[in-house]
């Protein structure tokens, strides 16, 4: 076979191979694949044959796009017909830490317009770092007549007033005459299934059928509003009152991330009204009172956010919003809870039986506090807490939690070298050894040794997501002065299906020769001020076979790392460099040498040869049409 044809090219397709491989009709094969829901799966099915690429592409439903520049809305739509659900990501991680400058790109605009042509029974839109406009949710409203859930993770560009727009069009009714009928008449003809049974004529004589006999049915009725860490305009909580009186199917509400004061009425008939609501997250301006009023309506909540736990109350009130959280029977997940303090959290205490996600990351609490309220949550799998719980903290999380899976430290004060409180690395042992379950770790501190790490490892070696964050760049083994290679060297060659590592503190090239040689299952590797020359990159581009997202900022790096390479980026979804010692012309050697990637670079100083940021990434769209002047397209 020839390595330059790719898998899908007409001349594969159109083999008499790769026909004879299907041997039962093609319904059988549609509703075996129909439940089929890992896209990594279905990737692989439609690489199998012609029929069981044509089978899956009309059998999707769902698609998942990591990178919005690695292929346009117009090849999506031509690629899969049938398309209800998509997921859409945009700018690169290091956004979050604004290490990508402001009006980079990632407009949702172009992509809705497009959607709105050959998707227009689109139910659901999850994105997350898009530059979302209020126009853009106009559209939205507007042009998806069977709509129900959209999620907002970390997007920017809208303000309160396009959520206002989503809630006012989240019921309405239209008819079978109506435009939306022709468009699904048309999808049919995607599809290839009318296309092969009917003529144009007899799909027109249906349509007719329809105007003439059937009445008009109610189409969007949105379940879920999911709006979380987003850089928005926050015009106030008015937006609340625009979903209509009669309005009763949402099942997801989250604008805890909002900062300004709801219309509290609105949201309390809102609530009421909801009876299949399941997920409810407010902001922190949500008192208690309010809050209890809230579960009374809603005890058949499975996760909930609260408001403010900093209200003066009397001792009546106490026992109502206690009353309040007894009757919530099947609450699953827990979050929220600002300035929570003892003073207030025995009245959480009737709800934590049943819960496995408890989500501390607003809650400044100390150990003895967190050590009191673990001892309710028998059932914990993921915790969240701030270093605030100190050690002390953690010890109570290794012996009362021994089914926890997720464990994240954040901290309090990350820009105060001064703080003297927090965790160190007596804490994260103390939960490996109580938590052998554990599967994912974030934690940040401010001190590690390589010992300790080894005996983590050793007590979990099931990790898949390793992320220890030490605050003070090139901190080394605090006890014996030595570099941290030995530790991130214990992590990759005890857990085997570890997928994501973050890596900092004092490291040499000895650590990535570590990770190139150990890890066999990684896709997602972050580095930030560490390494020693260009040979540390080279390992791990010449190892990690599954390797799929790199991320490196102020480190050691130059050409000779990036263009080693070569043969492993078209494979990898990116890679992101910034601060680091590559030039302009190493950038134009690596765009000449692979031009199916695009190799955008950003730079501050237009004197300087350094290039200040680096994005990397495979694309099947070509060069984006979008770059704004200080992106520089190679």
């Amino acid at each position: 076979m020839d390595p330059k044809k790719t898998r899908n090219s007409p001349e594969l397709l159109d083999s008499s191979e790769s026909t004879c491989l299907c041997p039962f009709p093609d319904e059988v094969l549609e509703a075996v694949l129909s439940l089929m829901e890992s896209h990594k799966d279905r990737s692989s099915v439609s690489l199998v044959c012609r029929d069981w690429y044509n089978a899956e592409r009309y059998t999707r439903s769902h698609v998942f796009i990591g990178n919005c520049y690695s292929v346009s809305p117009e090849i999506v739509g031509r690629r899969f017909p049938r398309i209800r659900s998509v997921t859409l990501k945009g700018k690169p991680r290091f956004s979050d830490f604004d290490l990508v400058p402001e009006n980079w790109g990632a407009d949702l605009h172009h992509w809705l317009v497009v959607f709105a042509r050959v998707y227009p029974f689109l139910e659901e839109l999850r994105l997350k770092r898009m530059t979302v406009t209020d126009e853009s949710l106009e559209l939205l409203a507007n042009s998806f007549p069977n709509f129900k859930a959209l999620s907002l993770l970390s997007c920017d560009g809208f303000s309160t007033n396009g959520l206002a727009t989503i809630a006012s069009h989240c019921k309405f009714v239209v008819s079978y005459t109506s435009r939306a009928e022709l468009h699904m008449c048309q999808d049919s003809l995607q599809l290839g299934i009318l296309k092969e049974k009917c003529s144009k004529y007899e799909l027109h004589e249906m349509v007719l059928f329809r105007r003439k006999h059937l009445n008009p049915v109610s189409y969007r009725n949105l379940t879920e509003l999911d709006i979380q860490e987003n850089r928005m305009e926050d015009n106030g909580g008015g937006w609340l009152s625009c979903f209509p009186e009669d309005f009763t199917s949402l099942e997801v509400l989250n604008f805890s991330s909002l900062h300004s004061d709801v219309s509290f009425d609105a949201l309390e008939r809102l609530v009421s009204r909801c009876k299949l609501l399941r997920v409810l997250k407010v902001n922190r301006n949500v008192n208690l009172e309010q809050l209890q009023r809230l579960l009374l309506r809603a005890s058949q909540l499975t996760e909930l956010g609260t408001g403010s736990f900093q209200q003066e109350l009397t001792t009546r009130q106490f026992a109502d919003i206690e009353f309040a959280f007894s009757k919530c029977k099947n609450l699953q997940s827990l979050s929220g809870l600002w300035e929570a303090t003892s003073l207030y959290l025995h009245v959480i205490f009737p709800a934590c039986a049943s819960l496995t996600f408890l989500n501390l990351s607003y809650a400044t609490l100390q150990s003895a506090e967190l050590a009191k309220l673990l001892c309710y949550c028998p059932n914990l799998r993921r915790l969240w807490v701030l270093d605030t719980v100190e050690d002390k903290g953690l010890e109570a999380v290794g012996s009362t939690c021994p089914l926890l899976e997720e464990l994240r430290v954040f901290p309090a004060e990350p820009f105060d070298q001064d703080i003297h409180h927090g965790v160190t690395e007596s804490g994260f042992v103390a939960v490996s050894r109580g938590c052998r379950k554990l599967l994912y770790v974030l934690y940040f501190c401010r001190q590690m040794t390589n010992a300790a790490v080894a005996t983590i490892v050793q007590n979990c070696p099931d990790f898949t997501h390793f992320r220890l964050c030490i605050m003070n760049p090139h901190q080394p083994d605090y006890l014996t002065n030595e570099p941290l290679d030995e530790a991130f060297g214990a992590v990759v060659k005890t857990c085997t299906k570890l997928q994501r590592l973050s890596v900092s503190g004092l490291l040499t090239d000895l650590t990535f020769e570590y990770i190139g040689k150990y890890a066999k299952n990684l896709e997602t590797l972050s580095v930030a001020f560490a390494g020693s020359s260009d040979w540390g990159m080279e390992c791990v581009l010449g190892g990690c076979p599954k390797l799929r997202k790199l991320e490196i900022r102020d480190s050691p790096f130059g050409n000779a790392a990036l263009l080693s390479g070569l043969e492993k980026y078209e494979s990898m979804r990116s890679l992101w460099m910034s601060a680091c010692n590559v030039t302009l012309n190493g950038c134009r050697l690596l765009a000449t040498g692979m031009p199916r990637l695009n190799v955008e670079v950003m730079k501050e100083d237009e004197s300087d040869e350094l290039a200040d940021k680096v994005y990397v990434y495979r694309s099947v769209a070509g060069p984006r049409k979008d770059a704004p002047p200080f992106v520089l397209t190679l």
